[in-house]
């Protein structure tokens, strides 16, 4: 057999993936090689500005020293053990998150999607074992995205993700409801339902945040009803709205929520986190993973949390994030043809554009400048960067999408 051999270009290393890589991802033609806060280079040694993050992931940035530490002291330690016996970096998360929050149990996961089907499934046996075995339907929104496995796939509100030309038969038990209408919910509710699912802040969907009335207006129809009220934090929490989760922003208090993107700063894991008569529902047997929970992933999320929590960069979040919009929004103004609005909360921030061919061309503008962003929802230019950018590599964004906005428009 070769030895593994050292690409020295983008091209060579692309001309390979072209060979051998799976080509279910649509990609830019850089090939990722090293990186440092929000900065990034590849191959040919070019440098980027990475307002991607890894999709919200790297909420340190690159190689953060905590995590290099932490990434360290594992490999000299244990990297994996069995849920058959404790590990102390899963009991610290836990412990963190706990005492950060309104929940008192944690369950891990892989993923997001993962946690996600956690939460789905808890759902129907919390259903089951408070006497209503007919209550298995969940609500989620339309514009939401909870993953793609089949049922998350299917709980996500977007066509194009649970396509039944695809994937055919769906799982039952999902129906959909705009988001930040109350009323539309409540047209979705009979007997069968046994909770309802939403994002705090869409990110997928257009970096859409909910409003205050209809975080509390789902709160109180779950405890009219008896059923479950769950928040998906895979792309918000973590510390990225300058709270640990989204909701805490505000004053909600779910009765499960998702985690995972930005937790285990670019090693996989997910949690879901619960409070009362939920916190006790998935017992030995109903659910688990023999790779969720483990030394390697908990011993960086322990270190991520650490970070997050006692090192400022929650505040951080809000600080540039407020910054960032307001240069966002100025250069709207100069633009009211092409861009219509900017919506955001901490470090998740999105741009609305006047129409959905516009976005992808403004992305590959950016590209040639050296900054990394990306497209979403069709016709939202959205930034989800590492909580430690700076309010100067947030006017490097702001320029490059004004400079390339006016290309465009001559």
């Amino acid at each position: 057999f070769p030895m593994i051999k050292k690409f020295q270009s983008n091209a060579e290393a692309i001309a390979a993936a072209d060979q051998y890589l799976y080509g279910n991802h649509a990609r830019m033609p850089i090939v990722m090689d090293r990186g440092e806060g929000c900065w990034v280079w590849d191959l040919d040694d070019r440098k980027f500005l990475d307002f991607v993050g890894g999709i919200a992931v790297n909420g340190l940035g690159h190689c953060h020293p905590a995590i290099v530490k932490a990434m360290a002291e594992r490999a000299q330690t244990m990297l994996h053990c069995s849920n058959y016996y404790y590990n102390a970096p899963a009991i610290q998360v836990c412990k963190m998150i706990v005492e950060n929050s309104c929940f008192e149990k944690v369950l891990f996961a892989n993923s997001g999607a993962e946690a996600n089907e956690g939460q789905i499934k808890l759902a129907r046996k919390y259903a089951v074992d408070h006497g209503h075995p007919e209550r298995y339907v969940v609500i989620s929104m339309l514009k939401s995205f909870h993953g793609r496995t089949l049922a998350t796939a299917t709980a996500t509100g977007q066509e194009i993700v649970h396509n039944p030309k695809w994937y055919s038969p769906l799982p039952e038990g999902f129906r959909y409801a705009e988001f930040n209408n109350l009323e539309s919910v409540k047209e979705q509710l009979d007997d069968k339902v046994c909770a309802i699912l939403t994002e705090p802040v869409q990110g997928e969907g257009g970096v859409r945040p909910a409003t205050q009335e209809f975080l509390q207006g789902l709160r109180d129809i779950c405890d009219e009803r008896g059923i479950l009220l769950m928040f998906d934090e895979v792309q918000v929490g973590s510390g990225r709205t300058g709270k640990l989760f989204a909701h805490q922003n505000y004053g909600v208090e779910p009765d499960t929520c998702s985690m995972a993107k930005a937790l285990g700063s670019g090693v996989p894991i997910g949690a879901v986190c619960a409070r009362g008569d939920a916190a006790q529902t998935l017992i030995p047997g109903t659910h688990g993973s023999t790779f969720a929970g483990g030394p390697l992933a908990c011993g960086l999320a322990a270190a991520t949390l650490d970070t997050m929590l006692n090192e400022g960069l929650m505040d951080n979040a809000v600080k540039v994030g407020e910054h960032f919009r307001a240069e966002l929004k100025k250069m709207v103004d100069k633009h009211p043809g092409v861009a219509k609005e900017v919506r955001g909360l901490g470090m998740i921030n999105g741009v609305e554009l006047t129409d959905n061919e516009i976005g992808p061309k403004i992305v590959d503008k950016c590209f040639e400048q050296n900054v990394l962003i990306n497209c979403t929802a069709g016709n939202v230019l959205r930034f989800i960067p590492p909580l430690v950018a700076t309010e100067a590599e947030c006017d490097i964004v702001v320029a490059a999408i004004d400079k390339a906005l006016t290309e465009l428009g001559k």
